[in-house]
Parts: C-alpha cells; sequence; structure tokens
C-alpha cells in the first residue's frame, strides 16, 4: 500500500491501477464462490487493508485527533485534485458541511458495474480518516454519489475541546 506523499499520482489513477487486478480477482472469485461468498471474503479483506493503512498514516500525525484528521485529508485533498467537485456549505469550528456534486470516482464504478467495491476503495477512506481523528471528529454521510445519491453529503462535527487544525 503506497503512502500518500507523491500527489503527481492522483488517487483516481492509484485506484483504477488497482481495480485492474481486483476486478478480474474479483470475478473469477465470483464464478468459482459465488457473488455473495467472493464478495464477503474480498471486500472483508479490503476494509482490514485499508482500515489499517489509514490508521498507520494517521499515527505519522502530530497533534490532536482533529488535528490528526485535518493533515490526513489535507494530504488526501492533494491527491484527489479535480476528481470532484465540492460545495462548501459550512465550516467552524464545530462544524463542517459539504457535498460532493461530482465524481469520477463514482463514474468509473459505475461503468464497471462494481459501486461496492468502488464505496470500499474510495468512500471508505473518509470513515478511516474519521477513526484517526478518534473522539474530535465525527461523520454523518447519509447518501454518497457511489451508492446512488445525487450527491454525496459530509456532515462533521468537531468536539468543542479539540484542537482547530482545519
Amino acid at each position: 500500500m503506497e503512502s500518500l506523499e507523491n500527489p503527481d499520482i492522483t488517487l483516481l489513477d492509484r485506484v483504477k491501477i488497482q481495480t485492474e487486478l481486483l476486478v478480474p480477482l474479483l470475478r473469477d472469485l465470483r464464478v468459482e464462490l459465488g457473488n455473495e461468498k467472493a464478495n464477503e471474503i474480498v471486500y472483508k479483506s479490503l476494509r482490514s487493508i485499508l482500515r489499517k493503512h489509514y490508521q498507520e498514516l494517521g499515527a505519522l500525525k502530530n497533534g490532536s485527533g482533529k488535528e490528526k484528521w485535518a493533515s490526513l485529508t489535507e494530504d488526501l485533498l492533494k491527491i484527489i485534485g479535480n476528481d470532484v467537485e465540492i460545495e462548501h456549505l459550512q465550516d467552524d469550528e464545530q462544524v463542517l458541511n459539504l457535498d460532493v456534486t461530482g465524481c469520477r470516482y463514482a463514474q468509473y464504478f459505475h461503468r464497471l458495474g462494481e459501486s461496492e467495491l468502488g464505496s470500499i476503495l474510495t468512500c471508505e477512506i473518509d470513515e478511516h480518516t474519521v477513526e484517526v481523528g478518534k473522539t474530535d471528529v465525527k461523520l454523518d454521510r447519509p447518501q454518497t454519489i457511489m451508492k446512488g445519491g445525487k450527491r454525496c453529503q459530509f456532515r462533521y462535527k468537531f468536539n468543542k475541546n479539540a484542537a482547530r487544525g482545519v
């Protein structure tokens, strides 16, 4: 698993490279094991690997949980680049509300017919970064484009006693 150090390689490019191997493997496993069992095995493994990866990246950051989350999020935004269109709704000490109104990740995975895989490889990163924030950061995301929503709604709440960091 790569670090986030090279902003010349976008997250979308990284994900496309991963899916070149994962999608054929997943499809072969579905033939052998059935859709449900193959998805269960692969999705569980990917979630575990990615969660651990982002925990390790977060552990390299300094500061409060919120500061670690903010730093990791900033690193991610550098490699996400223009692959998502973001509408900022509210940003203050206690709340960050934004909507993603366009998402190349969702377009890519919808074309592949692999939205659940796309959700694991891209959307769930947000949950992993929130875990880095510990009790300082909470995320409510009622819908995503990847899972059929018109937009991805991000509703962050910050512990009022946490250091700012964003």
